[in-house]
């Protein structure tokens, strides 16, 4: 039994189950992962019905065959996620009311979605009008039978959809409940006939909770198409962008090349400059060594041209010193020679002259 059928079962005994009461029957007990039977009263009388022996089945029924009980021997008749394989549920849904007291009460639950599923034939699904269709059958066989209520309830974790109805086998005394299942459930497509006039609907809603969630992801869906064709002509425009970026980049990176060749080549003048400068550098030092040397040479010359200077100075003083001499000896030989002249002049002069060639002979 899938989740939502347990909840509604356990709902219904909760709202419908009367202190009068003493006598279930179960179409379709066998307990697969829970049954009817957990959320019945302790201490009444039980019968549950299968076309199986197993957990949870008192007694084995044939398909199609009537229930072993009397007519109006039962307070309540209960059938869950049996229906839909029921190849004539609507004859198996006359045997259960036959087995009702007047004013017993009828619960069904059976699906009006989701996935085959064969015990051992999968046959049918229930639309919100099914059970006034079967209420009108049942008058068509001359059964008096009232809905209580009905619904569809909410898609559970399951994924099942239930098709829950209440049915009452008349009675001149009305109906008695503590509330409605369809009032404690998400529920749609509600018929209630707890008045005793022709069902009241409420909560109408033609699309299933499929329909509605096929809805919801086609809307989503063309959303995710609108966002995704936006996203496109983004990621198109960002495709220009980097079309351009990379053209741009492709220039740069020629730029960066030619620069990097211009670089490189500059940096070869740099190396023939450097290696031209540290020839030039050391010419230079060569040169300022050749300085050196000649700077102590001019000292050495300036050294000897001071002295020669010296001397060349004491020079010219002996010079000017000679020369004055000269020119006083100039002076004195001038007048010793006019003196000489007067000498020579003079007759004592001619007269001694044999005597002065005699002594000079006399010297040689």
């Amino acid at each position: 039994m899938h989740d939502t059928a347990h909840e509604h079962g356990r709902l219904f005994f909760e709202l419908y189950w009367q202190p009068e009461f003493a006598v279930v029957a179960e179409l379709g007990s066998y307990d697969v992962n829970g049954s009817l039977r957990d959320h019945a009263p302790r201490g009444i009388r039980y019968v549950g019905f299968d076309m199986e022996a197993g957990p949870g089945v008192d007694v084995v029924v044939a398909p199609g065959k009537p229930l072993p009980l009397p007519d109006g021997s039962v307070d309540v008749a209960v059938t869950s996620s049996a229906f839909e394989h029921d190849i004539a549920f609507w004859d198996t849904f006359l045997e259960l009311i036959r087995i009702l007291r007047p004013g017993g009460l009828l619960y069904v639950n059976a699906p009006s979605n989701h996935t085959v599923h064969r015990y051992p034939l999968d046959c049918w699904r229930f639309y919100p009008d099914a059970s006034q269709a079967l209420c009108e059958w049942a008058a068509r066989r001359g059964i008096d039978v009232t809905l209580a209520e009905s619904f569809i309830g909410k898609q559970g974790g399951e994924g099942w959809c239930d098709f829950v109805a209440v049915f009452r086998k008349s009675a001149p005394t009305p109906l008695r409940r503590r509330g409605r299942i369809a009032d404690h459930v998400a529920a749609v497509n509600i018929l209630d006939g707890s008045e005793g006039a022709p069902p009241r609907r409420e909560a109408e809603r033609a699309e299933t909770d499929e329909m509605l969630e096929i809805a919801a992801l086609r809307a989503a869906l063309a959303e995710r198409d609108a966002a995704l064709a936006a996203g496109t002509a983004r990621l198109a425009e960002q495709q220009a962008e980097n079309a351009a970026l990379t053209a741009r980049l492709t220039a740069r990176e020629q730029d960066v090349a030619a620069f990097t060749a211009r670089l490189a080549a500059r940096d070869g003048d740099l190396a023939a400059l450097a290696a031209r400068l540290a020839t030039l550098e050391q010419a230079l030092a060569a040169r300022e060594g050749e300085c050196a040397g000649l700077a102590a040479r001019l000292a050495e010359r300036e050294g000897e041209a001071a002295g020669l200077r010296a001397a060349l100075a004491a020079r010219e003083e002996t010079v000017g010193r000679l020369q004055a001499e000269i020119a006083a000896s100039a002076t004195a030989l001038e007048v010793a020679e006019g003196h000489l002249r007067n000498v020579l002049g003079s007759r004592s002069w001619r007269i001694t002259a044999p005597l002065r060639a005699v002594i000079t002979r006399m010297r040689h």
